[in-house]
């Protein structure tokens, strides 16, 4: 069965020729081209296959397009293919030359050659080969990205999982780097509060900063797993009994902490731990978003409890009730009275504020993030965000990284 459909890589190919007059393949997850099925010979070299295929898999790791030099001089760019966390092949964008100097151009003639081409085709196969400023490299590989997702529809949940995981690992380098440079390496208890702080007024950038620096400082103070464990514990219960020091109807955080405990005691390094605190910080966040003001009865709980665990889902009425074992009716009234939002309003809080997570946090284009967060449109995404935010998605991002 073909990865994707040859009409699908015809339009695919067609938008992105003409937006930078570069040539698109698909290929497999080994690094063999598919299609187009007329590449020239050296396109299947053997040492050009495991190079796409070590690079497709490392941008699978970091959850973003690749870029990588193919042979000397001539750099490509590779975009998983991934339906939610199945990997069905890359798309591979360029060859270019970054550098407009005969002397590069012979040498990767060479190295083709080297690894088995035929001179005469090795010649052909760089002729062919544009110039290419790298700053644009980056522009050219992150479009291929979100024109594939454009048009498939597929959702990269894995993807974004891992350049989440990646950038927070960035951070904590970072912040690592730098309290050893101010030879500080104090736990910053004041922290603890200020991460509670944003959380309770919903600013999820800032929360994760500060969250990072915190896992950073754990590991300086003592970079013994059992010792960084126990801070972790440490953490999450301070802010699990602050929050239902606030609100005793958040007490369902009482039993997901200790899932959250089981699985900090479990974790083998560092970076296994990382990726466990950033879900629970996460299931943390959308149930002190939902219930920042204090619910007038436990039925009303139960439902934002649920509507936390689904909004990415569709949603009824119906399931909500349900769960908090009341009519239709009476939730839908309860959950007006307690919030100031009807459960329609709940729901799309919340992907809203997912969907800024996202917007901040990754390239993403707006499409993939109305399917990612659940709602499914792009028109209506963006209607609602403005709505919301006062600013269209676009401009948000804009604004943000400027």
């Amino acid at each position: 069965m073909s990865i994707l459909s040859k009409r699908l890589f015809s339009s695919l190919v067609k938008d992105y020729r003409s937006s930078y007059g570069l040539p698109v393949r698909l290929m497999d997850c080994d690094g063999t081209v598919l299609l187009p099925e007329n590449v020239s010979p050296p396109e299947n070299l053997v040492t050009l296959k495991q190079t796409r295929a070590h690079n497709l898999a490392e941008s699978v790791r970091w959850g973003e397009p690749q870029a990588f030099f193919i042979a000397p001089g001539i750099m490509e760019w590779i975009v998983p293919l991934m339906d939610r966390a199945e990997l069905r092949g890359g798309l591979c964008g360029g060859g270019v030359l970054l550098e407009d100097d005969p002397h590069s151009i012979q040498v990767a003639v060479n190295y083709l050659v080297a690894e088995g081409a035929r001179r005469q085709e090795a010649e052909a196969f760089v002729e062919k080969v544009p110039d290419f400023g790298q700053e644009r490299v980056r522009e050219a590989a992150e479009n291929l990205y979100d024109l594939f997702y454009q048009y498939s529809g597929w959702k990269p949940r894995e993807l974004q999982r891992n350049r989440d995981r990646m950038q927070q690992q960035r951070q904590i380098a970072q912040e690592i780097h730098q309290r050893k440079v101010e030879q500080n390496r104090a736990y910053p208890y004041d922290d603890e509060r200020i991460l509670l702080s944003l959380i309770r007024v919903g600013d999820r950038a800032g929360a994760r900063g500060i969250f990072n620096k915190m896992l950073a400082a754990m590991f300086l103070y003592s970079p013994k797993q059992v010792v960084v464990r126990a801070r972790a514990i440490e953490m999450m219960g301070y802010l699990v009994r602050a929050a239902v020091e606030d609100s005793p109807l958040m007490e369902p955080l009482l039993e997901r902490h200790m899932k959250w405990i089981e699985q900090i005691v479990e974790t083998q390094d560092f970076d296994d731990l990382c990726n466990v605190l950033r879900e629970a910080l996460d299931d943390f966040m959308n149930s002190i978003f939902l219930q920042g003001v204090a619910p007038v009865s436990p039925a009303v709980g139960k439902a934002l409890d649920y509507i936390a665990a689904n909004y990415s889902e569709p949603i009824a009425l119906d399931d909500i009730a349900a769960a908090a074992g009341l009519s239709t009716f009476r939730i839908a009234h309860l959950l007006k009275e307690a919030t100031g939002k009807t459960a329609l309003q709940n729901i799309h809080y919340l992907r809203i504020q997912e969907a800024r997570r996202l917007l901040e946090s990754s390239d993403m284009s707006c499409t993939d993030i109305a399917y990612e967060t659940g709602f499914g449109d792009q028109s209506y995404f963006i209607k609602q965000f403005r709505k919301w935010m006062g600013i269209t998605p676009a401009k948000y991002r804009k604004s943000f990284r400027a």
